[in-house]
């Protein structure tokens, strides 16, 4: 806690509750899967812990502990890129999203409704960036999003996914070498590290630890605000405490 606590907003006028019990309450929500009226009385009012989540999501609070620690330990010599597909809880998607945003960031897919999450990990698989999208949006989509954030780095590994040669211009510019095997149907075979390939499976197994979430396995937040942010906290959570 006393390293989160230089992230939280100041308290103006009267005194909120604790934030330290407010925030135990919202891991414990989003690590077991629980409904918000299902919390511990140990947490408070129920009605309390998701207002104060859905706040401190729309003001970015959690998004910015995330950063904010990741960007202090991370080892940024290797680089890796990938996404993978959130299952949409039918209660996630009942409701249209507001005219003129991003919409709830839900398509369908062969797998039914999905989210597709889109991150970006250091040398040791933690992550370091997330970018959210609807679940049939391709990963050019999110490789275009992240590629501006891109930390300095010697080599980024991805999946023939990535396979782009505006992707790769854009990497070189950047300085970073791009260690990703060319699609079937390229004409001329593109040479890449094989071994240095090997280990991308980092960021898989950071996907399936996320996944032990069971709010992030799974997704039940209509708001796509609120669910990147229990995404961003297990990450700070799992990686970065």
């Amino acid at each position: 806690m006393a390293w989160l606590r230089p992230y939280f907003p100041k308290s103006h006028g009267k005194p909120r509750v604790d934030d330290r019990r407010e925030l135990s309450g919202i891991i414990f929500i989003n690590r077991n899967g629980l409904r918000w009226c299902d919390a511990p009385m140990e947490y408070g009012p129920a009605k309390t812990l998701y207002n104060r989540c859905k706040r401190w999501s729309e003001m970015g609070v959690f998004a910015r502990i995330f950063e904010g620690l990741a960007s202090e330990a991370a080892n940024q010599k290797t680089i890796m890129i990938d996404a993978t597909y959130l299952k949409a809880h039918r209660t996630a998607s009942s409701l249209r999203g507001k005219k003129g945003g991003r919409g709830r960031l839900i398509g369908r897919t062969k797998g039914g409704m999905n989210t597709k999450l889109h991150a970006v990990t250091d040398t040791n698989g933690r992550p370091l960036r997330f970018f959210m999208t609807a679940g049939q949006v391709s990963d050019y989509t999110g490789a275009a999003a992240l590629l501006g954030g891109l930390p300095k780095a010697e080599w980024l590994l991805g999946d023939r996914g990535y396979d782009a040669d505006w992707f790769r211009d854009a990497l070189e510019d950047k300085g970073i070498k791009p260690c990703i095997p060319g699609r079937k149907a390229r004409k001329t075979p593109v040479k890449y590290d094989k071994r240095r390939y090997n280990r991308r499976n980092r960021i898989e197994i950071m996907f399936g630890r996320l996944k032990d979430w069971r709010r992030v396995a799974t997704r039940y937040d209509r708001y796509p605000e609120v669910f990147l942010s229990a995404v961003a906290l297990a990450a700070t959570v799992m990686f970065w405490l």
